[in-house]
């Protein structure tokens, strides 16, 4: 029987049940808008009319009221652009960007880090710490770094404000990358808006691909282990063994890979769909042989940011060895706090950010020491990759407890309850999830020709296969979703 009241509700925020790519809400929203776009996109005005319209009401059901952020932030950025872009006078032009930080950051900081800053101003003043209720917008960091982007580098004189303002916040609010990411760069996305989009059979195919597989990533694997097992250790470390605590480390680096990714892989084939072109944002990060290896090939979209726009500015390598390894140090700090406002997430860019330096330090004493895997001989590939993949998870570690409590039991338990006979047990007991964690490796470690393979045959996959597997798995994803349905890990940044 047709309910009219669940029908209205549908198309209304709701905060108990935001919007996911996952959730078969998307599925009959994406249908209806994309049946739309495919008869308009040749018509320009219209095609960058609807898109921003949509992109708006995606963010709407993402994140509620809390839209009219990214229609402030497009107003001001796109006019502060222009102003800095016609100023001749250079002081002008400076006060004109610290205008546009003072914004964007200012947003930043009240909803991300007002609690934070508070906490450590109580903590100082020996008082009672009582957190304020300030709600976080879904994707305030990534659409934030977005507009940056675009004012310092008209700033820079790198790029041309756009004309049109329409034209801006179809850039800053495009669905696809809006809440999570890939953190896109306004001289790379804007050409691709004032031509018309074409989308060949050969870029439906690989959109099809990466979303089936975001899809799997998500649900299949993250989900799975999240909610049966890694969610479970970190709640409550004690209650288990040291296996069971290293292997819910193992888990996690697992989860936040395929959840990163997955929804990226989502992103970038849902925009192939429509024409458009993200940068790769992954690239099989637990490869790597070098921390410094592992982030160019993990969040890449902002790893680059940051060096660009944060550790270049801060004077890069231009200025001594010293001064080279406390930008990176700050830049890593800092990079840790834009994940979170906790000073778990400042120890682990903390981490990193010594990794990184150490490893410039080797490099620097020993100059036969590479940069990539690929350049070692295969014994030293392998250990390098061994210790920089344990590295990366004892830094998860951080990353994902709730507070410094935990990852102090989980390590208590690891180094002093680590039982091989109760391990056993342990794997009997979940073999399903153990089984999935040691699938989702397996699958990171093969050689990326079998993959590329894989694909390939997919591709040859006649039309009607491909509609046969994409609704095996869409159905499937239905069936789960009557179960717990978990948010994107990086919704929260």
């Amino acid at each position: 029987m047709f309910d009219i009241e669940s029908f209205l509700n549908f198309w209304h925020y709701d905060a108990n049940n935001p919007l996911l790519f996952t959730s078969k809400g998307f599925l009959i929203l994406f249908t209806v808008f994309y049946c739309i776009y495919y008869n308009i996109q040749k018509h320009f005005n219209l095609r960058v009319v609807y898109v921003t319209l949509f992109s708006v009401y995606f963010y709407y059901l993402t994140s509620g009221f809390y839209f009219w952020l990214l229609v402030l932030i497009s107003f001001t950025d796109h006019s502060i652009g222009f102003f800095i872009y016609n100023t001749k006078t250079e002081w002008r032009r400076k006060l004109l960007l610290s205008l546009s930080l003072l914004i964007d950051l200012g947003i930043l900081c009240y909803f991300k880090y007002t609690n934070f800053l508070l906490e450590m101003v109580d903590n100082l003043a020996n008082r009672p710490f009582e957190a304020r209720s300030i709600f976080l917008p879904v994707g305030i960091s990534f659409f934030i770094f977005q507009s940056l982007s675009y004012v310092i580098d008209i700033y820079r004189r790198q790029l041309r404000p756009t004309e049109k303002w329409v034209d801006f916040m179809f850039f800053l609010s495009f669905f696809p990358q809006l809440v999570a990411g890939p953190i896109v760069r306004a001289r790379n996305f804007l050409p691709q808006i004032v031509t018309r989009p074409i989308t060949t059979w050969q870029m439906f195919n690989k959109g099809l691909v990466l979303i089936l597989m975001g899809l799997v990533k998500k649900v299949f694997i993250s989900d799975f282990i999240s909610i049966n097992f890694v969610d479970r250790v970190f709640d409550s470390p004690m209650q288990y063994s040291g296996f069971e605590n290293l292997m819910g480390i193992y888990g996690y680096a697992l989860q936040i890979y395929c959840d990163f990714s997955g929804y990226t892989d989502i992103a970038i084939g849902i925009a192939l769909m429509l024409g458009f072109h993200f940068p790769e944002n992954f690239n099989i990060p637990y490869r790597s042989a070098t921390v410094t290896e592992f982030w160019h090939r993990w969040h890449m979209s902002l790893s680059t940011w940051l060096r660009d726009y944060l550790y270049i500015s801060l004077g890069g390598n231009r200025k001594g060895r010293v001064r080279t390894y406390i930008n990176l140090m700050l830049t890593m700090l800092l990079g840790g706090l834009w994940h979170g406002a906790a000073w778990r997430f400042v120890i682990w860019g903390g981490l990193h950010g010594l990794a990184l330096c150490v490893h410039k330090v080797c490099l620097k004493v020993f100059p036969a020491w590479k940069v990539n895997g690929s350049d070692m001989k295969p014994l030293h590939q392998f250990l390098s990759t061994f210790f920089t993949f344990h590295f990366v998870c004892f830094c998860w570690l951080f990353f994902r407890a709730s507070d410094m409590e935990v990852v102090r039991e989980m390590l208590s338990q690891i180094l002093t309850d680590f039982d091989v006979n109760i391990a056993m047990v342990s794997i009997a007991n979940q073999w399903k999830v153990f089984g999935v964690i040691l699938f989702g490796y397996i699958v990171h470690f093969v050689p990326e020709e079998f993959n590329i393979r894989l694909k390939d045959i997919f591709y040859g996959i006649p039309i009607w296969g491909k509609i046969m597997i994409s609704v095996v798995v869409l159905w499937a994803i239905i069936q789960v979703q009557s179960s717990d349905m978990l948010p994107f890990i990086y919704f929260q940044f």
